[in-house]
C-alpha cells in the first residue's frame, strides 16, 4: 500500500497553458459559464450541472474528499474556468485511482486542453502518488468519450452492465478502461508527441 495515497492532499498542477486548481465555491460562476458554453447539461450521457445546480455540484465534490479530489480546469492566461475533472475512487490499498467527472465547455473541446489535463493528472498519479493503475470510465453511449480515452492509450477492461443512473432516470452500462504503471512512459511520450503535432484532443 502506497503511503502517498492514504490521504492525497489537494494540489495545484499547471503546464501548457492549463492550470488545475482544487475545485472550490469561488469557481461557481466560472463553472456555470463553462457549462453554458454549449448548454452541456442538456446531454443525457453526462453529469454536467444545470446553472442552478452548480453550487450543490461543487459542495458535493468537496464533501467526497478524500475519495475524490476535484479540480477546476483554468485557462492560465485568462483565468477563465474551462471545465472540471477529478481523481476519484481513490483506493490506497490497491494503489489505484480513477480520473473522471470530466467535462469542458464546447469551445474548449477538441483542443489541447484534455490531453494537457490527462498528462498533468497521469503524471501526478504515477510519478508523485506512485499509483499502480489509473482507471477511466464512461457511459456506453458516450462514444466521443470512449474514443478520447482510447486515444490516450488506455486499455478497455470491459463493460459493467446496468451500472449507474443517468440524469433522465435510465440506467447505463459503464465502459471501463485502465492504464497500468508500466504503460505510462510510452503513453506519456505519445501524448507529448500529439501535442507537438497539434493533435492533442
Amino acid at each position: 500500500m502506497n503511503a502517498a495515497l492514504q490521504s492525497p492532499l489537494p494540489v495545484t498542477l499547471e503546464w501548457n497553458g492549463v492550470r488545475l486548481e482544487p475545485l472550490a465555491p469561488h469557481h461557481a460562476d466560472g463553472l456555470r459559464a463553462a457549462a453554458a458554453d454549449g448548454e452541456l447539461w442538456q446531454l443525457r450521457i453526462t453529469s454536467v450541472p444545470t446553472p442552478e445546480q452548480t453550487d450543490a455540484y461543487i459542495d458535493k465534490a468537496i464533501a467526497m474528499r478524500p475519495s475524490r479530489l476535484a479540480f477546476a480546469v483554468i485557462d492560465a492566461a485568462s483565468g477563465a474556468v474551462m471545465g472540471t475533472t477529478s481523481f476519484h475512487d481513490i483506493v490506497p490499498e490497491l494503489d489505484r485511482t480513477e480520473i473522471g467527472y470530466t467535462w469542458y465547455g464546447r469551445s474548449r473541446q477538441r483542443s489541447h486542453v484534455n490531453t494537457t489535463c490527462k498528462l498533468l493528472m497521469l503524471g501526478h498519479a504515477f510519478d508523485t502518488l506512485g499509483c499502480a493503475v489509473v482507471g477511466l470510465r464512461t457511459d456506453n453511449f458516450n462514444h466521443t468519450s470512449q474514443r478520447a480515452i482510447e486515444r490516450l492509450g488506455a486499455k478497455r477492461d470491459g463493460v459493467l452492465r446496468h451500472h449507474a443512473l443517468r440524469r433522465d432516470g435510465t440506467v447505463r452500462d459503464t465502459v471501463m478502461y485502465s492504464i497500468v504503471r508500466g504503460e505510462w512512459p510510452e503513453i506519456k511520450a505519445h501524448l507529448h508527441y500529439k501535442l507537438q503535432q497539434g493533435g492533442g484532443r
